[in-house]
């Protein structure tokens, strides 16, 4: 895990890494200003007609005051709220568009001698991506109440974003080499050495400005540790043939 994490982080400062990432960026960027100011101007609705609507319906003076306060609070975050926790949703979205570049790039300087794999349907990447991103989303909505408990939020997120994004990007990898069916059966194998590679990620996706390059690093890890676990199903299963 830690060998295919140094490889990834070694081969991003190569040229043409460097080209990808410069696009991802900039996508990325675009997104995180289009998604903070939409939570922005849900949370202010929320906390002034939404709750007023909620309290006359629903009842409840001080719980609906409550809510309108960190509501108010969520608001006035707006953008950086944005920016700091809509990393894994912005990521898991923008790096299905690049995951072949990156994939092939990987492959063609680690894997010379190896067939190299085939790129996935951008239909299909962009539904995992889409997918991912939406429970990003509902993660850091769940979530958010409990920043306000001791940290247990960001603990909330950090685990939740260690799975999601280390089952996309290692679903993305295994797929260009395996049916969908095949690469989920193998993630759910190796789940606990996949999610500990998430953590590295979850770690990654965490560090302002440097996280925007998580696609690059995210799916390069991944091509590594996917073609090292394959190598070691195949020793596993030709004594067993033997």
């Amino acid at each position: 895990m830690f060998e295919a994490a140094i490889k990834a982080l070694t081969q991003m400062f190569s040229p043409p890494f460097r080209r990808v990432l410069l696009k991802s960026i900039g996508l990325g960027l675009v997104l995180i200003v289009l998604m903070g100011i939409g939570l922005q101007r849900v949370f202010s609705w929320m906390a002034t007609s939404g709750a007023t609507w909620a309290e006359a319906g629903v009842g409840g003076h001080t719980a609906w005051q409550i809510l309108a306060w960190v509501l108010s609070i969520a608001a006035t975050l707006g953008i950086i709220t944005g920016v700091l926790f809509l990393m894994p949703a912005v990521t898991a979205f923008v790096g299905s568009f690049f995951v072949d570049e990156i994939a092939d790039e990987v492959e063609r300087t680690h894997y010379p001698m190896e067939p190299p794999g085939t790129a996935l349907p951008l239909f299909r990447a962009l539904i995992e991506g889409v997918k991912t991103a939406l429970f990003a989303v509902v993660v850091y909505l769940v979530a958010v109440p409990f920043l306000f408990v001791a940290g247990l939020g960001l603990v909330i997120m950090f685990l939740a974003n260690a799975h999601l994004l280390s089952r996309e990007y290692f679903l993305l990898a295994a797929m260009r080499f395996r049916t969908p069916d095949e690469a989920r059966a193998m993630r759910r194998a190796h789940r606990a050495q996949i999610f500990l590679a998430g953590l590295l990620i979850a770690m990654f996706v965490s560090i302002p400005v440097v996280n925007l390059a998580t696609p690059l690093f995210a799916m390069a890890m991944m091509v590594h540790l996917h073609k090292r676990l394959s190598t070691r199903r195949i020793e596993v299963i030709a004594p067993k043939r033997a």
